[in-house]
């Protein structure tokens, strides 16, 4: 039997790190989780920790790792120091990044240069720097990243390692969000309430959101870019309401592949951690019959600029993937505070963007210092 895989997760406590769990307790032979890292919620974290017996805990927060460090008998870490020591300490195989934000970029690009092996759900990492993610790769063959969005775990289940010169297009999902069908006119008047009811998935509220403008799709084509080297003009979104097609690659020859499954967060994950095998999962299956029917729409960008606004500055290059997210991390969280309207989250975004002088990203440094203009200007 193979050794124990020795994992770090970082955000246990959300919405990834609880289907990880999952998939670690149906496998204890196979997985062990080495180490367990959260922003804030170390209440939540320490049961886990209990749990599973995991030696090493961080907290990104300070205080929330003081407190933890007095009740936790294990080793605790701090900040974003903690979370780089942990994943590159040599007792962890491999990285699995649930981080929501551009938090969740640095230490991925640590566990690469310490030749991990990431499972990457964290999709600002790839948005944030995703040329000097491939360039770390590149430096660093021993490492990897194994997508875990069901999108674009999809997608790389169908290449198969098959080369992008062999890819025409690629077919993003999406489910539509809650106001697919809304009347633009109605938009105006979204709640918060209304904006965290997802039709197909269960998740943390600011990819929620994102899910409800159509941000989170657009992140996805940014991400899907610099993973699969595919160039803005081949990647496609396209909306299906049921989730049930996770995503689609049209090959040069005329063969659309697509990955389909239920919609369950367990299924990427474990595909993620036991590639290139595939173990056993108690999850629901499915049965096309009684579904009866798939549906695809095109996506309204007059609706849902959000995502027009994701492929300009996918376009642009450089700091402006940065830029853009970091303005959304801002605004979601003003939404999200009831702070302002749904109808304003593209208005900043696009103010922003607009606004940015846009330059090469020569290091990660570079990437933070257009991060941190782009959260001020938002805030502005």
């Amino acid at each position: 039997m193979p050794t124990a895989k020795r994992i770090a997760l970082l955000g246990a406590t959300g919405s990834i790190g609880a289907s990880t769990l999952k998939v670690v307790r149906q496998h204890p032979d196979r997985f062990r989780i080495a180490a367990a890292a959260v922003g804030r919620q170390w209440e939540k974290l320490l049961p886990i920790l209990e749990e599973f017996q995991i030696p090493v805990a961080a907290a990104y927060d300070a205080e929330a790792a003081e407190k933890l460090s007095r009740v936790y008998k294990g080793k605790v870490l701090s900040g974003m120091e903690g979370l780089l020591a942990m994943v590159s300490d040599p007792g962890v195989d491999y990285v699995l990044n649930g981080l929501v934000g551009a938090i969740g970029c640095r230490p991925t690009l640590e566990a690469i240069k310490h030749g991990k092996t990431v499972g990457l759900a964290n999709k600002e990492t790839m948005v944030m720097a995703g040329d000097l993610i491939n360039a770390a790769l590149k430096a660093n063959p021993k490492a990897a990243i194994i997508p875990i969005d069901s999108e674009h775990s999809a997608i790389f289940q169908c290449l198969a390692g098959r080369p992008a010169n062999e890819i025409e297009c690629i077919e993003l999902t999406a489910s539509g969000g809650p106001f697919r069908e809304w009347p633009r006119e109605k938009f105006a008047a979204i709640t918060k309430a209304d904006a965290l009811k997802h039709p197909t998935w269960v998740m943390g509220e600011k990819i929620t959101i994102d899910s409800a403008t159509l941000m989170n799709k657009g992140l996805e084509v940014i991400e899907a870019h610099y993973l699969f080297g595919v160039d803005f003009d081949h990647v496609r979104v396209v909306i299906h309401p049921k989730s049930i097609v996770h995503s689609m690659v049209q090959f040069r020859d005329g063969s659309l592949m697509a990955q389909l499954g239920c919609p369950d967060m367990q299924v990427p994950i474990l595909y993620a951690l036991a590639h290139p095998e595939r173990l056993k999962l108690d999850v629901p299956r499915l049965d096309l019959a009684e579904i009866g029917k798939l549906e695809f729409f095109t996506p309204d960008i007059d609706k849902f600029p959000c995502l027009r606004l994701a492929y300009e500055a996918g376009r642009k290059g450089g700091s402006a993937p940065a830029i853009l997210n970091a303005a959304n991390e801002v605004a979601v969280a003003r939404f999200l505070a009831e702070k302002i309207h749904f109808t304003d989250i593209p208005k900043i975004l696009e103010r922003v963007l607009g606004g940015a002088s846009i330059g090469p990203l020569s290091s990660l440094e570079d990437a933070v210092d257009a991060d941190a203009w782009a959260r001020e200007a938002a805030q502005s």
